[in-house]
């Protein structure tokens, strides 16, 4: 995948999220991912409060979350539209940034949170994301993700582009990245695992 190619997906996608951003919150707003912010925050080492970076925060629901249970919260997204409902949803510092031009401070965060959000990254920068999210973890820091999980195929679902592998493909890219893997679960929590599609999974840096 160039560089074209690259641009042509990230913008797609964003542009979806823009023109929908209302619809997704009144979609997503009551969602339970509780299990998810507490796998993280169980993960990370250290008296908290924590300094937490809601990767792919959306219109701020999980932000707004983090700042309750008393952390100090950081979000980032693409959309433009997201960036505003989530600074005016949670109070908090929300930075809008394309996820293959990260800039990121350096050894800044505790934890990183990343629901259903990287899956959107394409396979041929994944390397280089994770490399960045690594970097701006403190040390010893966890990263969360929890994406849709598949067989390893990438491209475009309607509107949005989405990469979707297995827990070893997945672990695979994290592992190369400088992080360590603590454990994984399936969701939605109690279902056979054919109506699982979601794979959840802590790493810590190394």
């Amino acid at each position: 995948m160039d560089i074209g190619q690259i641009k042509q997906v990230t913008e797609g996608t964003l542009a979806h999220y823009d023109s929908s951003a209302q619809q997704f919150f009144d979609g997503t707003r009551d969602h339970d991912v509780s299990q998810n912010i507490a796998a993280l925050l169980d993960a990370i080492e250290g008296p908290a409060p924590f300094r937490i970076l809601d990767l792919g925060c959306g219109p701020g629901r999980d932000l707004k979350r983090f700042t309750e249970l008393g952390h100090i919260a950081t979000g980032l997204d693409g959309s433009a539209q997201f960036v505003q409902m989530a600074k005016q949803y949670s109070g908090c510092d929300v930075w809008q940034q394309d996820f293959v031009d990260l800039r990121l401070p350096d050894g800044h965060f505790d934890g990183i949170f990343a629901n259903a959000s990287l899956f959107h990254v394409p396979a041929a920068v994944l390397p280089e994301v994770l490399r960045r999210l690594q970097a701006s973890l403190k040390p010893g820091g966890v990263l969360f993700s929890s994406n849709p999980r598949g067989e390893n195929q990438e491209g475009w679902n309607g509107p949005r582009y989405g990469s979707y592998h297995d827990y070893d493909n997945w672990a695979r890219f994290v592992t190369a990245a400088g992080f360590v893997p603590l454990h994984h679960y399936y969701r939605p929590h109690g279902l056979p695992r054919d109506q699982q599609p979601w794979l959840a999974s802590v790493w810590r840096k190394c």
